[in-house]
This record gives structure tokens, sequence and C-alpha cells, in this order.
């Protein structure tokens, strides 16, 4: 591993904001449409929040008959979510986080893994930065590791999304040929810096909330300061080498309220936030019990970026975490998550229904894990062999067994009343639906009963390539409810404040 500290920056900002405003004449927005209703846009993302996760979110939470806010936005589409490959412009049907990222950020079809980069390896300018190029103040807020690739499609490029700091490799920077060795290093050098120098140094994101402290070091917090950044927290003891959790400090849910700065980053773990079923159960003496929620996070940014004199805003939130535990087959987190962003969107209109000037989108980048609401009392053998590990490697306060019995996983037969199917189904770490109850059950009935009356089952432990949800409210906010590929949303984002 080696350090790529490099005194290229200078150079490659000049060329970004070039490249950005020569698409603020040239794009898809260029044409005047007089009198621009916009001045800012919130963008939320659910990760990997597919249609099951949002029906099944609304019923565990508000009942059948229910809505959740996200729900209560006047305009609903759809949007196709797939990939292409490298080099080609052949579809790769089912996306990862990174090239769906850069669909909407960029407006270009990208291979997966990729960050702000076409499906050639060459870099393409990001609505963000050209929303900054034009004046508008900008945010950036995830509970993921802020480096990860949904938060770093907006402000960053990179040949993968793995190229995230605080150090260089080869093995997580450069891509690799078909015999198996990796690409030569590209004559942009931007795309194999690590993404958390990248974020340190454009200035492209102007508050900058979420996780992720580890991929930072200390001369990433000169040159935040030097930009005329507020660090809440620390990025580490400069005399160090290597940063350690010792040395660094995360930011906590106090620092957010107290800051006031217009330039801000905070970053409230070392790895992903922690997700809000494990934080509840923590003691009171957990540090993650310091962390804020989303709501607070969003809360806070549109505070701030709505307090900035000019033109307006463009501000990325994303609840990450649903993804992250879709991928573990863990439904009680999983619903926690959605409950989580859900309750950052309804924070967002409360803003925009006062403002009356702001456009928010509700979306997802793709499903996960093809989330299933089955019949009660009947049993889908998920994964034949074995669960997916329900562990996060950044965070391990998230790390927990699937709500099910406690037991390393084992199919609990009350829980799973019907055949198994499947080649493992005397595999004893199979397990059975989660179930849970909801408003319109009787009030005895409890979670993970046979009488509770939502089931719910996983088809994987990965994406699936099915059409997510879009929900829209604003000015001009209806051109979102059709059918939609997910690159025109950059499209009609930029026509809507950029015009």
């Amino acid at each position: 591993m080696q350090h790529r500290k490099r005194a290229w920056w200078v150079a490659m900002a000049t060329a970004t904001a070039a490249m950005s405003a020569a698409t603020l004449v040239a794009g898809c927005g260029s044409d005047s449409k007089g009198d621009n209703e916009v001045h800012n846009i919130i963008y939320l993302l659910g990760d990997g929040m597919g249609r099951t996760h949002v029906t099944a979110a609304r019923q565990r939470f508000e009942g059948a008959g229910g809505q959740l806010q996200l729900e209560k936005l006047p305009y609903v589409g759809a949007v196709a979510t797939y990939a292409v490959e490298p080099n080609s412009a052949k579809p790769s049907l089912v996306t990862d986080s990174a090239s769906a990222a850069t669909a909407w950020s960029s407006g270009v079809k990208t291979y997966n893994a990729a960050i702000g980069v076409d499906a050639f390896g060459k870099s393409v300018p990001t609505l963000m930065e050209q929303a900054k190029a034009a004046g508008f103040a900008t945010g950036n807020v995830s509970t993921a590791e802020i480096t990860d690739a949904t938060p770093a499609g907006m402000f960053s490029h990179a040949l993968l999304r793995g190229c995230q700091g605080p150090t260089f490799s080869d093995s997580t920077c450069l891509p690799k040929k078909a015999d198996g060795s990796y690409e030569a290093q590209p004559a942009d050098k931007t795309l194999v810096t690590p993404i958390a120098e990248q974020i340190a140094r454009n200035n492209t994101a102007d508050v900058i909330f979420g996780g992720g402290l580890a991929r930072f070091e200390p001369d990433d917090q000169k040159a935040l300061l030097d930009n005329g950044y507020q660090v809440l927290g620390s990025m580490g003891d400069p005399a160090l080498k290597a940063q350690t959790a010792e040395s660094q400090k995360v930011a906590t849910a106090a620092d957010l309220k107290s800051v006031t700065a217009q330039k801000v980053i905070g970053l409230f773990n070392r790895g992903n936030l922690t997700v809000t079923n494990a934080r509840n159960a923590l003691p009171d003496s957990a540090p993650q019990k310091q962390e804020p929620t989303l709501k607070d996070m969003t809360t806070k940014a549109i505070d701030l970026l709505s307090a900035r004199k000019g033109k307006g805003f463009l501000l990325q939130i994303e609840g990450a975490l649903i993804d992250k535990r879709s991928h573990a087959n863990d439904a009680a987190q999983t619903l926690d998550e959605v409950k989580a962003f859900d309750d950052a969107v309804a924070a967002a209109m409360d803003f925009a229904k006062k403002d009356g000037h702001t456009m928010v989108i509700v979306t997802a980048d793709h499903e996960c894990a093809g989330f299933n609401i089955i019949e009660k009392n009947t049993f889908t053998n998920a994964e034949a062999v074995a669960p997916p590990t329900n562990v996060d490697a950044t965070n391990p306060a998230n790390n927990s067994k699937p709500g099910r019995d406690g037991k390393d996983n084992v199919k609990d037969p009350v829980r799973s009343p019907g055949l198994v199917n499947g080649a493992g189904q005397q595999d004893p770490r199979n397990f059975a639906p989660a179930t849970f109850r909801t408003p319109d059950d009787p009030a005895e009935v409890k979670d993970g009963t046979p009488e509770a009356s939502l089931w719910l089952t996983y088809l994987s432990g990965n994406h699936t390539g099915a059409d997510v949800q879009i929900y829209a409210y604003g000015p001009g906010a209806q051109v979102f409810a059709t059918s939609q590929d997910n690159t025109s949303l950059y499209t009609k984002m930029h026509k809507a404040l950029l015009p």
C-alpha cells in the first residue's frame, strides 16, 4: 500500500471547474426557460429500497391502510436501473450503487463499481459539481461512509468504488484486464486518487455529514481547514503515519446540533453509522449512542444550506443501511432503516412545504435481496445452503443474528411451519421467515410468532434488477410521474435547477 498525496490538485480542480462550466453551457439545461421556480433540490435515496421494502415498512409501522411519509408525495413513477458492461453499451441487468449513482449524478450509463466515469473510464461532470460552479450551495449526507458509492457519485471520480482511502492500492483502485493483471495507470490521476482525498480537496460539497472517519487522515483535515471547512471531531494526529481509533475523534450529535458554519464536515463513526435497531439496544455509555439520526443530519444540512445567501441549494441524502441490512437478510434492521429514512423524508417535506421553491425527489438506486411479503403460515427457503453473513466490516455494532431464535440461525420449526424447499433443506442453518406484528394485529400479538400478520423473506443476499419507485414533490415535479431510466433523473434535475 502506498499513499498518493499529489501536488497536481490545483490543476485537477481547475480542469474540473472548466469541465463543469462547459457542460453548463452545452448541457441539457442550457436553454433558458424564463422564471425558474425551483431554487432547491433535495434528492433522497433509500439505498436498496425496493417496492416491497416500502410496502412492508408501511404495513409494519402504519398498518395496511396507512401511508409512509414518502408515499404522501403527489407524483409517483418508476425507474429502470440497469448498468452496462465495461467498455461497452451492452446492458448489465443488475446494477450496483456506484453505476446507479453515476447515472443520476452524471446522466451516463457505466459499469458496476465505476464512480463519475463513463463505461470507457472517462471522467464525466456531476450535477453537484455543476451546481457548485453555478453558484448553488451543496450538501451530501449519508448513513454510510461518506466515501461509499452513493455519496461518492456526486462529488468524486474513480475507476473503482473501493478506492476510498486512506491509502492507494492496485487491488482497490485499478480494474483488472481479462488476463487478471491490472490496467495501467490512467492519464487522469484523479481516477486513482482515493475518494477521501478528493472530497477533502475539491470543495464540491459545502456540507458533508456521514460516517467513514477511518478513510481520512490528518493532511485531509488540513486541506479541509485550508478550504474553509469546520471539521467536527478530528481526523487524527499529524505525527502518526497510520490513524487508529485512539488517534481520531468521531463527531457527535451534540457537535452537529451546535454547528453554525456554512462549510462543515462531520463524520460520526469510523465506519458506517450504527443501524437504528442496534443503536437502540446499546447501553447509554456506548459511543454509538452519540451518533445523530439521518433525520438529525437532514434537518441540520437543510438549515445550514438554506441560510446561505445565493441561488439556492442541491442536497443529496442517503439512507444507506436499508441496503446493507438487506444484504444481511435481517428484516428487523431493514424495516427500522426504512422508517428512519422516512423520518428524513418528513424533515425534507416540512422545509419544502414552507419554502415553496423546493423540489423533493425520493427514490432508490436498486432493489436489494428480493425482499418479499409472503402469505401467513407459509415458508419459502430464501437461502437453501446458508444465510448471508450478518456482519458490517466497518461498524461491528451493526452485527447481529437475524431476529429469529437467537441460536446461530437454526431454523425454528414454529416460525417455519411449512415444508422447506430447496436442496439445502437438511442444513440447520436454513432460517424461517421473519414475522412482525402490525398496528392491525391484536395487542397481545408479538414479533417473531406465527400469529404476527407480516411475514417476510428474501430471495437472495444481493441486488436484483427490478425497477424501483420514485416519488416527487414541488414545482415541476410532475416530470417524474412516469416510467424512466435512471439517467433521465440527471437530465430532469439539471433542467429544473440549472436552466
